[in-house]
C-alpha cells in the first residue's frame, strides 16, 4: 500500500503589480533548499474541510512571509520525488496579493523573500528548471483569463 502513500504539497504565485512573490528556500529544508521558489508547503489533514488545498495555501503564505492572499486559480499539478525519496503530488496556483508586507516570518523554511518579474525569475542562477515550467504555466493561465494575447506579467 505504501505506493498510494503521498505528500499533498501547494504553492502559490503571488501576483501584484506585475510581479511574482518568491523566496530563497532556507538551507535548513529537506528539499529544494537554497532554491528561489514560490511560497507552499504540505496539506496537514486535520478534519473534515472544505477548499483544503486552498486554505492551506492561505495558511503557508501567511506562516511563512505574513501576506494575506485571495483570488486562488489552479495552474497545473505534478508529482516528484523529494530530496529525500518522498513521493509528492504538488498543486501549483496563481493567487493574488490581498495585504501585508512581505517579510521573512520561519527563517526555518524561508532565506529571503522578493517580489520579482517573470524576466528576474527566468535570470535568477537559484531558479530551479520546475519553476521556470510553472512561470510559463502561470502565464498561460492568466492569458486564458484574461481572454488576450499579451499581458504585463509577461
Amino acid at each position: 500500500m505504501s505506493e498510494y502513500q503521498h505528500i499533498v504539497n501547494v504553492e502559490g504565485a503571488v501576483i501584484k503589480d506585475d510581479r511574482l512573490l518568491t523566496v530563497i528556500r532556507s538551507e535548513a529544508e529537506e528539499h529544494a533548499a537554497g532554491t528561489l521558489s514560490f511560497i507552499g508547503g504540505k496539506v496537514e489533514f486535520r478534519d473534515r474541510q472544505s477548499a483544503i488545498l486552498e486554505a492551506t495555501l492561505k495558511r503557508e503564505v501567511m506562516e511563512e512571509v505574513g501576506v494575506e492572499i485571495g483570488n486562488i486559480q489552479f495552474v497545473t499539478s505534478t508529482a516528484f520525488f523529494s530530496d529525500d525519496g518522498q513521493s509528492v503530488v504538488n498543486i501549483v496556483f496563481v493567487c493574488e496579493w490581498q495585504s501585508g508586507e512581505p517579510r521573512v516570518v520561519n527563517p526555518e523554511e524561508v532565506a529571503s523573500v522578493y517580489w520579482m518579474t517573470v524576466t528576474e525569475i527566468r535570470n535568477h542562477p537559484k531558479t530551479p528548471p520546475w519553476i521556470l515550467e510553472y512561470v510559463e504555466l502561470i502565464i498561460e493561465t492568466l492569458l486564458i483569463k484574461n481572454s488576450y494575447n499579451d499581458t504585463s506579467i509577461s
